[in-house]
């Protein structure tokens, strides 16, 4: 009897471990795409309408929304073909469906919002690098908002992490703008902001909803605001209206097919695998954008970028999870804001 139950365990085991190891793999995949997005968005930004500097606030804004909007179209398409279009619809008005309605505020407007206009400013080499700090944040929010306790290996990732942004923007980028790349890079950190609220708001409320149907709900609210909220705000719809049928625009649906890709990822990553292992792999998509960068645009590179990348990333790897646990995939502590002890 008792061979019998090893041998149960072992296959229990055995199983747990393909699960987590396909997780991380979708994590990985999810950062690759993610980077991929941020050099294909920046391409599209340099692009008719987008490209007007008097437009620098308004066009950015509006492409963020059509980018939100078409990712969310396309979950849409992805949901009803695995049959939960009716759960869509029973979530929306329950308490996770709110905590993820709120989180959508932050994290599409805000976040995705500041980060499209820190690509427009500043380029994917540097924005990319500064918005995986997300975690970074979240962490903190949730000492402060949730009472969460941040362990001193957690505190010396944050350090590493500001130093890495410090080092990628000691100097803007030959040909840069000083005034607007700064003023990019900023966006960037105010797009850490969003997206780590949203992560506050929206992990609880994933234990009770299915992660593709989780992010529709995002993607449909936050689409929803860029278009009666925001770009009224900012004068973007005559430029929505010009990118459907621009070059422009057509790299932006292309973007959002890629990004739409990125986020389903990395949700069923976190379902998978703990939400901090996946973070701890998710996060590469800041070194995946510097070499999509110097890959496909020819940016010139300095060593300050390479080396503030590598700093943010291992930062971000201190804080989302222990060193000595990370290849440890059955352990249970998957907290998405806590620091394991």
């Amino acid at each position: 009897m008792s061979g019998n139950t090893s041998f149960a365990a072992a296959l229990v085991a055995r199983r747990d471990l393909a699960f987590a190891l396909r997780g991380l793999a979708m994590a990985l995949g999810s950062g690759l795409l993610w980077g991929l997005n941020g050099v294909v968005l920046d391409k599209g930004l340099s692009q008719t309408p987008f490209a007007d500097p008097a437009l620098w606030l308004a066009a950015p804004l509006a492409a963020s929304a059509l980018h939100d909007v078409l990712a969310g179209l396309w979950n849409l398409l992805f949901n009803a073909a695995t049959g939960r279009m009716r759960e869509i619809g029973r979530s929306l008005a329950t308490r996770p469906g709110l905590l993820v309605g709120l989180g959508a505020l932050f994290g599409g407007p805000l976040g995705m919002g500041g980060y499209i206009v820190g690509l427009r400013l500043a380029g994917p080499a540097y924005v990319l690098p500064i918005t995986s700090l997300y975690p970074a944040v979240a962490s903190a929010l949730a000492a402060v908002l949730l009472g969460e306790r941040i362990v001193p290996r957690a505190w010396l990732g944050l350090a590493l992490c500001a130093c890495g942004v410090a080092v990628m923007g000691w100097s803007p980028p030959q040909g840069a703008e000083g005034s607007q790349f700064y003023l990019g890079l900023g966006m960037a950190a105010l797009a850490t902001v969003g997206w780590g609220a949203e992560g506050v708001l929206s992990t609880s409320a994933m234990d009770l909803l299915d992660p593709p149907v989780a992010l529709n709900i995002r993607q449909f609210v936050s689409g929803a605001f860029y278009l009666l909220v925001v770009l009224p705000l900012v004068g973007g719809w005559p430029v929505l209206a010009r990118a459907v049928v621009s070059p422009g625009g057509a790299v932006i649906v292309a973007a959002s097919v890629i990004g739409a890709g990125s986020y389903l990822l990395w949700y069923r990553a976190m379902n998978r695998t703990g939400v901090s292992r996946a973070m701890a792999v998710n996060v590469t998509y800041a070194l995946w954008g510097v070499v999509f960068s110097a890959l496909f645009t020819g940016a010139a590179l300095t060593a300050g970028v390479w080396l503030g990348a590598a700093a943010i990333v291992g930062g971000m790897m201190l804080v989302v999870g222990d060193p000595r646990r990370m290849a440890d995939l059955r352990a249970t502590d998957d907290s998405p804001v806590r620091a394991a002890p």
